[in-house]
């Protein structure tokens, strides 16, 4: 009888290890290496014009952003935007320069940013990841041309007609910094 009870205890003793070890979540480590891993990868799908590759990182209510103003796709406007691209076998090229990724505390959320070497010159990429079924997804990313802060009023000069054309649009109007007013926001 002693021996059952010891055979029961161990067997109990054994599974409880077992299941510790299945809720266990990857470390941080692990988790910033997939995430990198993943991201490069679909850089890198772009570069080789893997359209498949490219959009099944992107989870199916993803949201692009692009560097034009008028460029915030859902998932399927951000396909019909890449395809010809693809289609052609050269769509883009972004190098990674750096990447932060930041997680959040139950581990199933991350944001990054990332400087990239692009065809643009020098941009900012920022994104978030979910993990579902274990399975990372791209939910968001933003893509931004880098602008010297030098360089500002030179740009502001150039893409101001087409900002006036956009405001339109909205029904707004340009403002200056005297103008802005945080307690507006709230």
């Amino acid at each position: 009888m002693n021996v059952l009870k010891l055979l029961s205890t161990v067997s109990l003793i054994l599974v409880s290890c077992t299941e510790q070890k299945k809720e266990q979540k990857p470390s941080e480590a692990e988790i910033k290496s997939s995430i990198n891993s993943i991201l490069t990868n679909w850089h890198k799908a772009a570069t080789d014009a893997n359209y498949k590759g490219y959009m099944d990182v992107m989870d199916t209510n993803s949201i692009y952003i692009g560097t034009d103003a008028t460029e915030n796709w859902t998932k399927k406007e951000f396909e019909g935007f890449c395809k010809p691209y693809f289609d052609e076998g050269s769509a883009w090229d972004f190098k990674l320069l750096e990447r932060n990724v930041f997680i959040s505390t139950n581990k199933s959320v991350v944001w990054f940013d990332e400087t990239l070497n692009t065809w643009m010159g020098t941009c900012i990429g920022s994104g978030i990841l979910e993990q579902n079924n274990g399975t990372w997804k791209l939910k968001h990313y933003t893509l931004s041309i880098a602008v010297p802060n030098d360089d500002l009023e030179t740009i502001i000069k150039i893409k101001s007609k087409s900002d006036s054309t956009l405001l339109k649009k909205y029904n707004a109007k340009a403002i200056s910094m005297e103008e802005f007013d945080l307690q507006t926001i709230e």
